[in-house]
C-alpha cells in the first residue's frame, strides 16, 4: 500500500515539476540538502539596497496636462496633444484615442465617460449599443451627428479618451488628470450647452455625482449651460428610466430651440 502511495505522490511530483517548466537535472545524480553540511568558509552575500526611483508627484500630470492642453489653439492641436500625452497609462492598454464626433460647430457638446470595446476598436465615440440608443434619442428630438446643418447636428467627445482595462469606470486621478484637455476642449468648441451624460461627466464638470438626482436640472461649467442626463448605457440596464430620459430630451431641445 505504501509503495502505491509513494509512486502515486512521485508521478505526482513528476507532474507537478514538468508544469513549473522544469525540464533538465543540474547534476548527474540526486542530491539530499538537508545531509550536506554547510561550508564554514563560504562567503555570505549581503543583500545591497535598492535605490528606490524618485516618485511621480500626483500633481505633476495635471500640470502638465494643463501646460500642454492650453497650447493647443484647434482641435487638430489637441487631439495630438492627447494622444501625445505620456502620464495616463490608460493608452497602453488601448488600441486607438478616441477623440471626437459630429459637428464642432454644433450648437449642443454631449460628453460621455469613456469608450467601450466597439469605441476603442473604432477610435469613434458612442459607436456600440449605448451610441445606437444616443443616436435614436437624438433623432426623436430633431438632432443626428451625421447632420451636415449645424442647427440639428451635434458634437460628442468623452472625459476620458481611452478605454478602460474591462470597461471599469475611470478613477478619480484618471478624471482630474484629463480634466484639462476636456476644459479646452470646451473652449474650442464653445458650444451654446453642454449635455453631461452619466456620472463621470458630472463629477469632471460640476464636482458632484448622483446623476439620478442631478439629471434635468441645468447647471452651469466654464460659463457654459450644463445639462446632466442619465448614460445610455444606463438606459440599456434601466429601461423603465427612459421616460425620465424623455424629459431631458424635450428639456435640451427647448434651450436649444428658445
Amino acid at each position: 500500500m505504501d509503495s502505491d502511495l509513494d509512486l502515486i505522490s512521485a508521478k505526482a511530483m513528476l507532474e507537478w515539476v514538468d508544469e513549473l517548466g522544469i525540464s533538465e537535472a543540474i547534476s548527474e545524480k540526486p542530491i539530499n540538502r538537508f545531509n550536506t553540511k554547510a561550508d564554514e568558509n563560504a562567503k555570505i552575500r549581503v543583500p545591497r539596497s535598492i535605490e528606490r526611483l524618485p516618485t511621480l508627484n500626483a500633481d505633476v500630470p495635471m500640470e502638465e496636462a494643463g501646460i500642454v492642453s492650453a497650447k493647443a489653439e484647434n482641435l487638430q492641436d489637441l487631439k495630438t496633444a492627447i494622444e501625445e500625452f505620456p502620464h495616463c497609462d490608460l493608452k497602453h492598454g488601448a488600441r486607438n484615442a478616441v477623440f471626437s464626433a459630429g459637428s464642432p460647430s454644433a450648437k449642443i457638446m454631449i460628453i460621455g465617460e469613456a469608450p467601450g470595446r466597439d469605441e476603442d476598436y473604432q477610435g469613434v465615440p458612442f459607436v456600440g449599443r449605448a451610441g445606437q440608443l444616443l443616436d435614436k434619442m437624438l433623432l426623436s428630438i430633431g438632432f443626428n451627428r451625421n447632420e451636415s446643418d449645424i442647427e440639428k447636428s451635434v458634437y460628442i467627445t468623452n472625459v476620458i479618451p481611452w478605454r478602460p482595462p474591462e470597461n471599469r469606470e475611470p478613477s478619480s486621478e484618471e478624471i482630474d488628470m484629463m480634466m484639462p484637455f476636456l476644459r479646452r476642449h470646451i473652449e474650442l468648441v464653445n458650444p451654446m450647452v453642454v449635455v453631461a451624460m452619466g456620472n463621470v461627466s458630472c463629477q469632471c464638470l460640476l464636482g458632484r455625482r448622483g446623476i439620478t438626482k442631478l439629471r434635468g436640472i441645468w447647471d452651469e461649467a466654464f460659463g457654459i449651460p450644463v445639462l446632466p442626463m442619465l448614460h445610455p448605457a444606463y438606459l440599456l440596464r434601466n429601461p423603465v428610466a427612459k421616460r425620465e430620459a424623455w424629459f431631458d430630451l424635450l428639456t435640451l431641445k427647448e434651450m436649444v430651440l428658445s
